[in-house]
């Protein structure tokens, strides 16, 4: 199963390292993590209770500890201004990271939409040529990064 990219927090350290394979447009950016937890409220001062502990016990290394895959995408209005393209991509990226899964190390994912398809090459929003190029980037460019 892959789960989905939610906080900010868990895109901007994404983004912050480099991209782990490029294409004509896109880029794929890993970190090998698990997203962050959800801020619990305050605790009220007489709590009993360590904030520790529903910690895991320390039997293993933290890197064994992430299991599963978490897919993020960024895909900015200015590069698919026409919410049809937009929606179209997204399914694109989790199709795609659904194949390639088996091949994927688990961590984050975030696929990032560097440069808009050509409106001469492509001119409706959702085109079956336009879905089809963009799942076969797409697939090459999952395939790049899981070497």
């Amino acid at each position: 199963m892959i789960g989905r990219l939610l906080r900010k927090s868990d895109f901007e350290r994404t983004l912050a390292v480099p991209p782990r394979s490029r294409s004509a447009h896109f880029a794929v950016h890993y970190l090998h993590a698990c997203p962050s937890t959800p801020k619990q409220g305050r605790q009220q001062a007489g709590a009993s209770e360590l904030c520790t502990g529903h910690a895991p016990n320390g039997t293993g290394s933290v890197d064994n500890l992430v299991s599963g895959h978490w897919l993020g995408h960024v895909l900015p209005k200015r590069h698919a201004p026409r919410a049809v393209t937009r929606n179209m991509l997204r399914r694109q990226v989790r199709a795609a990271l659904q194949r390639q899964q088996s091949q994927l190390r688990p961590g984050l994912w975030l696929v990032r939409l560097r440069q808009a398809f050509p409106a001469a090459q492509y001119p409706a929003a959702d085109s079956a040529a336009l879905r089809s190029a963009a799942a076969l980037e797409l697939d090459q460019l999952l395939a790049r990064a899981a070497r």
